[in-house]
């Protein structure tokens, strides 16, 4: 057996190569590393036998660097970002394309059976260089995919708030607003969580430091921002989000993992901005002349930065809401309602896992459940997208019966 100290060596030296180890571990012991199961751990994967036990753990080597998942240790590991899930009954682990590894849990619930740990993609690599450290990041897996966000941005009174108003009276059940962050007080009658999260300059500093903000700034001293979280929280309603935020927050947004589209939205002239910013009538005249000022440096940048995939004029509101609608994709046939939930295939909670291509295959071990059914169960990793520090949506998941499909399902795995 093998103490914690040799797992440390081994992270820093990368001596070893442990993917087909079959480890067990009760609670507060060290991970034991069997030698005789060499030979009859599985291929490409590993399955954790937890043996009553409520705790488990694995190594996985990637890149001469070796991963403990789930045990107990006074050793110094890599600073973990993201919500560590709790494994429960335990899991099986397999490594994904040497840069993540994917976690099934035992014994859990549709929406929280599959994790990722990423130990070498692009957001790791970019907290890295931000943190000076060894970085892994956790990322939950999801079910299905949602459409991209929308970062609509203008300058004051260019009427994108109309249009956002147009698209959520005309679409309730498909769109859904971020819900932002800041550091000031809250006023009057706002509530927290609704108006904004409202949370410490410290507590936002840190996490903004740790990449889980989309865009952000500081105003009259106070920070506002929108984080990562914020915007997955409305895709797991099954909405589409709406960002309403600024060029620089666009910019932002656009240099962060979030694949949106970026709308901008310009007044036909400066005369037609400026006719409509004093017909509002709630601004002083210093207040209109700073917002006219702004504008144009928003309108040079917008137009000129790359950060946008569609310019709107918005000289006719009608035809413009009408443009946007065809650039999201809706037309008079357009079903508002949202999409079902993909249904469930249950996991067998005493299973083994191996990997074919981007195809995981779940198997029981239990000779009763083997007896009752020949299905397979398969979790298909070709429409992966997104990832730390948000979700990692597109997860696939279905049950197959090789006996019954015969060459249609083994062309199916393969």
């Amino acid at each position: 057996m093998y103490s914690h100290h040799f797992l440390h060596n081994l992270y820093c030296t990368g001596n070893f190569d442990f993917r087909n180890i079959d480890i067990s571990i009760s609670m507060g012991e060290a991970p034991a590393f069997i030698l005789d199961d060499f030979k009859k751990a599985l291929p490409n994967g590993f399955d954790l036998k937890s043996n009553g036990c409520e705790t488990t753990s694995t190594t996985i080597v990637v890149a001469n660097k070796t991963y403990l998942i789930g045990g107990i240790s006074t050793e110094v590991y890599p600073t973990v970002l993201g919500t560590t899930p709790k494994l429960g009954k335990g899991f099986s682990a397999v490594l994904l394309n040497e840069d993540r590894i994917l976690i099934i849990k035992k014994g859990s619930t549709p929406d929280d059976f599959a994790w990722f740990l990423e130990v070498d993609t692009h957001h790791v690599r970019q907290q890295k260089k931000v943190l000076g450290t060894e970085v892994v990041a956790w990322s939950k897996g999801v079910r299905g995919n949602v459409k991209k966000p929308i970062v609509i941005s203008g300058p004051s009174g260019v009427g994108k708030g109309t249009l956002i108003s147009m698209l959520m009276e005309e679409f309730p059940s498909m769109f859904g607003f971020s819900v932002s962050h800041t550091t000031r007080a809250p006023r009057n009658m706002e509530q927290d969580g609704i108006h904004y999260h409202f949370t410490d300059k410290s507590v936002m500093e840190k996490e903004i430091k740790d990449g889980k903000f989309l865009e952000f700034a500081s105003v009259h001293g106070n920070l506002y921002g929108t984080s990562v979280e914020a915007v997955e929280v409305v895709a797991d309603d099954g909405k589409r989000c709406i960002l309403d935020i600024d060029v620089q927050g666009a910019r932002s947004v656009r240099a962060s993992s979030l694949e949106a589209i970026f709308v901008f939205i310009c007044p036909p002239s400066m005369d037609e901005l400026e006719k409509r910013l004093r017909a509002r009538g709630t601004e002083t005249e210093e207040q209109v002349l700073k917002r006219l000022r702004n504008a144009e440096a928003e309108i040079e940048q917008g137009k000129s930065l790359g950060i946008f995939d569609h310019i709107l004029y918005n000289d006719d509101l009608k035809e413009c809401y009408k443009s946007l609608k065809k650039i999201l994709g809706l037309d008079e046939s357009t079903n508002a309602a949202t999409e079902t939930a993909p249904k469930w295939v249950d996991l067998p909670v005493d299973h083994s896992i191996s990997k074919i291509d981007q195809k995981i295959i779940i198997s029981s071990r239990t000779p009763e459940l083997k007896k009752g059914s020949k299905d397979l169960i398969v979790l298909d990793l070709l429409s992966l997208k997104g990832g730390a520090p948000g979700r990692t949506r597109g997860l696939e998941i279905y049950a197959m019966n090789p006996f019954l499909d015969g060459l249609n399902g083994i062309n199916k795995l393969s």
